[in-house]
């Protein structure tokens, strides 16, 4: 008799403000994590420093959020794909989220898991291509809390799949449904823009492979796709670090420069619609390409809850998970 007992599903994320309200602590939150931010002056004055520097950052930050309708998507689609990957998988999976940064947060919902009687977990991490300020972060987050509040439970963790197929598939459609915007006598020219979320160099220079996944996921993807010029940038830099390059808005200028008319952006590192699609590519990236003559510019659309990007979710629970 196949085993009937449940499993919960619980996908991590980063989490967003709700409202325009939970901004600043939401910033604070963010700024606290060491393994996300070192800020200059040490662990001990860590939180004062985030303190400081979220109170200044949320006045601009809230007015970004407000364009996009004040609060964050992320959480909203985050369920959606947690609740989509479940069905797929059948009935003893049940989904939860937990966000690193802003609710839900990992205690309450291993007390909501505990108290259900599951005893065993799937943890899937949603940033495909790993990196110790994001997944290992949320992981650390995470076991640090089981042991804490529910030591008993079974997890079995996710915690890269960059080079899922399933997942490159998903990601071509999007492409092929971006290029479709185009006049078919332009599409030829279309230059592919990856964008991925910057990190500051230092990962990179201490070994962490979030680079050369999200390379691999492009030649991936760009291998589905066909003959297009394409190129990757770094997004969402700022603060006085060294960042990976190049930057977006560097490359945008470039291109424009080369003379090219017709420029697709595709959120590479991003798994469904947030503040960086809606708001930094959708209105800044866009008001940029159309000042410096790219008057040609779309972004692809997100992965999202789409059937396909949630039968590899559930494919890949699937295949790489035991329990």
């Amino acid at each position: 008799m196949p085993d009937s007992k449940p499993i919960a599903l619980i996908l991590l994320n980063m989490g967003g403000p709700d409202s325009l309200e939970a901004v600043e602590p939401f910033l604070y939150n963010l700024f606290s994590d060491r393994e996300l931010i070192q800020l200059p002056a040490g662990a001990l004055l860590q939180k004062p420093f985030a303190k400081l520097i979220s109170h200044f950052r949320a006045k601009k930050v809230v007015e970004n959020y407000r364009t996009i309708g004040g609060q964050s998507p992320l959480l909203e689609w985050t369920k959606k794909q947690a609740e989509g990957t479940a069905k797929k998988l059948g009935d003893r999976y049940k989904p939860y989220v937990v966000m690193r940064y802003w609710h839900p947060r990992v205690e309450p919902v291993l007390a909501e898991i505990k108290a259900a009687g599951i005893e065993t977990a799937v943890v899937l991490s949603m940033y495909p291509h790993y990196t110790g300020a994001t997944t290992g972060s949320s992981i650390n987050d995470f076991k640090r809390a089981v042991t804490k509040v529910y030591p008993e439970l079974e997890c079995q963790f996710i915690a890269e799949w960059y080079d899922w197929p399933n997942y490159l598939e998903a990601l071509a459609n999007r492409i092929n449904s971006g290029l479709d915007n185009f006049h078919d006598l332009m599409r030829s020219e279309v230059q592919i823009l990856f964008s991925a979320h910057a990190l500051p160099q230092k990962f990179i220079d201490r070994g962490d492979p979030y680079r050369k996944h999200v390379e691999e996921t492009v030649q991936g993807v760009m291998q589905r796709v066909g003959c297009y010029d394409w190129s990757i940038a770094y997004q969402s830099r700022s603060g006085p670090v060294k960042w990976m390059e190049p930057g977006t808005e560097e490359v945008l200028h470039e291109l424009a420069e080369a003379g090219h008319r017709a420029v697709l952006m595709v959120p590479i590192s991003f798994v469904s619609d947030h503040i960086e699609t809606l708001e930094e590519i959708d209105i800044q990236y866009h008001d940029l390409a159309v000042s410096l003559g790219l008057v040609n510019f779309c972004r692809a659309p997100s992965l999202n809850d789409g059937d396909d990007f949630l039968d590899a979710l559930a494919e890949l629970v699937r295949v790489k998970c035991t329990i």
